[in-house]
């Protein structure tokens, strides 16, 4: 199995729509490493609406994002789609 490359963004503090334009930032400038499949973008954020922004705008993109519940927040995890 490859190794894959994790890009972490903490935006803890920020709100939407900052929390997106972030993570769209963070994600163009590695979008090639992410499509390949061996990088992916993990975003630790407290603004609940990001875990709803970010999922459906990635995905539009041709993404696949996971959200779970971490202690102080949120981790959305940014990935190819399989």
């Amino acid at each position: 199995m490859e190794k894959v490359n994790s890009i972490h963004l903490d935006i803890s503090g920020q709100i939407c729509p900052s929390c997106l334009l972030l993570t769209l930032k963070e994600l163009n400038q590695h979008a090639a490493a992410v499509r390949e499949g061996n990088t992916e973008i993990v975003v630790t954020t407290d603004d609940r609406q990001a875990t709803a922004t970010i999922p459906d705008a990635v995905s539009k993109m041709g993404y696949v994002a996971e959200v779970s519940r971490v202690d102080a927040g949120y981790r959305i995890r940014v990935s190819a789609k399989r």
